[in-house]
């Protein structure tokens, strides 16, 4: 399994510093290290060195600490007895309950909409995004254009719970991707998929919208699956 250079993912997490440090929270911290999932910067199998992390933060190790706890309590990274704490990597079970819980809260997001107006222009940049980095073939970019666009899709909700749940999905997401390969091949599909979608919430049709979103969903993890039996009968 290819792993990230570390050295990259602290410059990443010290340019968060002082949000983290302003807060002098382990919640922030947190929140720091798992949209750095989220984002790609750090990948299924990294090992996350606390003291370096700690430093690139501006944190104590008890924060830092308290903040993996958390992560691991989300499933997004796991404790190794005498190695340490490593990014997670999912297993085919947690693809299916990540789905379950998706098919609940995205659609529902787009029906709590019905009969009203929503701004779908974060959507559609997201989309444009992903088919620019599509015909460029840059998978990473598509990658992050499709969480932009499903985190886009729960913050027409109006709900701070709702987002922060996301954001906890959103990062064991990314590390599931990871494990179905080229990221412009699996998300390729979905471009045009985002796109429909998009344009039904712009166009007020949002009860379409979340028809579509099901579909989406349901196809989207019957791909992942195909990708992750094989592994787990070898």
């Amino acid at each position: 399994m290819t792993t990230t250079d570390i050295s990259a993912a602290l410059e990443a997490l010290a340019a968060t510093r002082a949000q983290v440090v302003l807060t002098s929270s382990s919640d922030r911290a947190a929140e720091a290290v798992r949209e750095h999932v989220a984002d790609g910067v750090l990948r299924p199998g990294d090992r996350l060195p606390e003291a370096a992390i700690a430093d690139a933060l501006g944190i104590s190790r008890n924060t830092l600490r308290e903040a993996l706890i958390q992560l691991i309590a989300e499933r997004v990274l796991e404790r190794q007895p005498h190695r340490g704490v490593f990014v997670r990597v999912p297993a085919a079970e947690d693809v299916r309950d990540i789905y379950r819980a998706r098919r609940v809260i995205e659609p529902g997001c787009l029906r709590s909409l019905s009969g009203g107006s929503a701004d779908a222009t974060p959507l559609l940049a997201a989309v444009a995004d992903g088919e620019e980095a599509l015909a460029n073939g840059d998978g990473d970019t598509v990658a992050s254009a499709n969480q932009r666009f499903h985190r886009g899709i729960v913050r027409l909700a109006g709900s701070a719970r709702l987002d922060a749940e996301m954001s906890r999905l959103l990062a064991e997401m990314r590390l599931v991707f990871f494990q179905a390969g080229s990221a412009e091949d699996f998300h390729g599909p979905y471009v045009r998929l985002n796109r429909e979608i998009a344009q039904a919430v712009a166009a007020g049709r949002t009860d379409e919208a979340a028809v579509l979103m099901e579909v989406y969903l349901t196809q989207a993890e019957r791909h992942l699956l195909s990708a992750f039996e094989p592994l787990s009968a070898s």
